[in-house]
């Protein structure tokens, strides 16, 4: 029977970013090719120029992406109360939500940024800064109103970030624990954490 005629099918760019997403988190960046990509999306290593420019520009969508996605929730978060506890635990709760169940975007997004560009690391790294400064200004607030009591504002922001950074590690959805579920229990965690009154 002949092939010609035959509509191939469509490949979409959201295809490609899913299967270099894999890929990275599964081979690493260095190790992954243009052509493993096409491989996993059935397109020849060349045509897949078509689509993307190159592995780079993959990775910087990918980590892209994910930053957007958490600086969006950490607005809407803060945004949802003036009370700063609640704005911290709601901010938690969006984080770990984030990491239950984007766990390969932040397993790349934290292993691969040693491989960007130095321009594309550089403008990851400013925005990884400004999502930790969200926490930390929180955190300060709250201090300052009396509503918290910490030693140290630095190393209780960065225990939060890395409370839910650690989620993505450990959790599997459909097993013991839901996502919202680790969500409300972390948001916990981080009120004991800042000693909340």
């Amino acid at each position: 029977m002949s092939t010609a005629g035959l509509a191939r099918p469509r490949v979409r760019r959201a295809d490609i970013v899913a299967a270099a997403l894999e890929l990275f988190a599964d081979k690493g960046y260095l190790a992954t090719t243009m052509d493993d990509i096409g491989r996993a999306v059935n397109v020849r290593g060349p045509s897949l120029y078509k689509h993307v420019a190159s592995k780079q520009d993959l990775l910087v969508e990918i980590m892209d992406t994910s930053l957007t996605t958490v600086l969006r929730d950490h607005l809407v978060a803060v945004g949802s109360t003036d009370d700063v506890a609640d704005q911290l635990r709601r901010a938690v709760e969006a984080h770990v939500r984030f990491h239950a169940r984007h766990r390969l975007e932040a397993f790349v997004g934290t292993r691969e940024l040693r491989h960007l560009s130095e321009g594309n690391r550089a403008a990851m790294a400013a925005r990884r800064r400004d999502y930790e400064r969200g926490f930390r200004v929180l955190v300060e607030r709250g201090v300052a109103e009396g509503r918290f009591h910490v030693g140290s504002v630095r190393l209780t922001t960065y225990s939060i970030l890395d409370m839910g950074v650690g989620v993505s590690v450990w959790f599997r959805e459909g097993e013991e624990f839901a996502s919202d579920e680790v969500a409300y229990r972390y948001g916990d965690l981080a009120m004991r954490l800042v000693g909340a009154a």
